[in-house]
């Protein structure tokens, strides 16, 4: 079946529209489906999962591998954080860590969550003071710069995008390793929130 289709994965409140915008630029004969939950790709017909290639922007939605797998074209995260810190929240735990350097990630979706083959990387020097709200919004420019960087590929191009030889590092976070740090280091830089 011909590559027709791009399911976006978004988080709940995003506007999909500039994205979808985007990729119609370079093939506006696409079919394009908008997603902010599991029961929406759920839901997606597997005829249909065969003809697309799944995108996803900063959503905490996992896709389970029955529709990775059924995806005809691949599925793409686009993660707020750098290789060295991939899971929840990463600009929480590069404060936290003392980071001097952040960025945003694009990878290959696989059954475990950001451990996929990298396609792209955008880095940056963390700026000093920094707090990790301000330190997210960042990553999320850095990470529209690489949307705009891929989004050709991944509009016109049928074959997988090409790997990079950058490897995923350090620990993997999760809203538990968030809830231990905040308890081992009670102080205003690990007790900030970020929208998820």
């Amino acid at each position: 079946m011909a590559f027709d289709t791009v399911i976006l994965l978004t988080a709940k409140g995003d506007n999909p529209a500039v994205l979808a915008s985007l990729i119609r630029t370079y093939n506006p004969l696409l079919t394009i489906h908008s997603a902010v939950s599991l029961s929406e790709v759920l839901a997606f017909s597997s005829e249909m999962l065969r003809r697309a290639r799944l995108i996803a922007v900063t959503t905490d939605v996992i896709v389970p591998p029955q529709v990775l797998d059924q995806l005809g074209y691949g599925a793409y995260n686009f993660h707020p954080g750098p290789p060295q810190f991939p899971g929840w929240a990463p600009a929480i735990f590069a404060i936290y860590h003392h980071a001097t350097q952040f960025g945003a990630t694009a990878h290959i979706m696989t059954e475990r969550v950001d451990e996929g083959p990298i396609i792209g990387v955008e880095l940056f020097p963390v700026p000093k003071g920094i707090n990790a709200y301000d330190l997210d919004r960042l990553a999320c420019t850095h990470l529209a710069n690489l949307i705009w960087r891929l989004a050709k590929q991944l509009a016109t191009q049928a074959e997988p995008l090409p790997e990079l030889p950058i490897r995923w590092s350090g620990s993997k976070s999760t809203r538990r390793s968030y809830a231990a740090i905040c308890k081992s280091k009670p102080s205003s830089e690990t007790k900030l929130t970020l929208k998820t």
